[in-house]
């Protein structure tokens, strides 16, 4: 509760300003979670290698889960895809994640969702301190394939090409695939894309249907 000003204060005096309990660092942290909740409404497009990667936030198939905070990579020589939208939000940690350092518990992300995707030679890998948990699928004649496919990242890069694109769309009307925004987000729309020496750090992804030929799970010196 704030302090009340001196029911005594003679006439003419400024009544002293109430006294927050809060703490500073509390009210520091509060003060950063509404910056990033207030950057996502304003964050404009931002040219990424030879594609366009909008900001972009968790849809209706986006991550409903509180993530770990912990980034991981994922790389493939090849995605193609049917169905492709980009908006943004953000994503929140568990309570008291020992992950979330002076980010109030929250990652701005950039979320890629497609309705029908494959991609050739994908592997992801986390750095677990020490040593990378690593996984890889489809090197064979055999490639990766997802439905209802998305990824919050914070990075992205690679060489990119859309058919039938669509820029500057309200995130809430998006249409090609199965993911909305909230409204008023900026956010594009593509027929198909196509992007070659895909890379990404991401911190979540959701699928309908994720199928990994030749699955190989390990532990390495090194990640992707």
């Amino acid at each position: 509760m704030a302090s009340s000003p001196d029911a005594t204060a003679s006439p003419g005096s400024a009544p002293e300003p109430p006294k927050s309990t809060l703490a500073v660092g509390s009210s520091e942290r509060r003060g950063r979670v509404r910056l990033r909740r207030a950057a996502v409404m304003a964050v404009p497009a931002t040219a990424v290698a030879a594609g366009l990667a909008i900001l972009t936030a968790q849809g209706a198939l986006g991550v409903q889960f509180a993530i770990s905070g912990m980034p991981f990579t994922v790389t493939a020589t090849e995605l193609n895809g049917t169905g492709f939208e980009q908006f943004g939000n953000l994503d929140t940690m568990a309570d008291d994640s020992p992950n979330a350092g002076d980010t109030g518990g929250q990652v701005l992300v950039v979320t890629s969702a497609i309705k029908n995707a494959t991609l050739t030679k994908l592997c992801q890998s986390v750095n677990l301190g020490g040593t990378n948990l690593l996984i890889t699928a489809g090197g064979g004649k055999d490639k990766v394939a997802a439905t209802d496919l998305t990824t919050d990242s914070t990075e992205l890069s690679g060489n990119a090409e859309f058919s039938n694109i669509e820029i500057g769309n309200d995130a809430s009307t998006l249409n090609k695939a199965r993911a909305r925004g909230n409204k008023g987000v900026f956010s594009q729309q593509a027929d198909t894309v196509h992007i070659g020496n895909l890379r990404q750090t991401n911190y979540a992804t959701t699928a309908g249907v994720f199928k990994l030929p030749g699955l190989r799970l390990r532990f390495s010196d090194s990640g992707c």
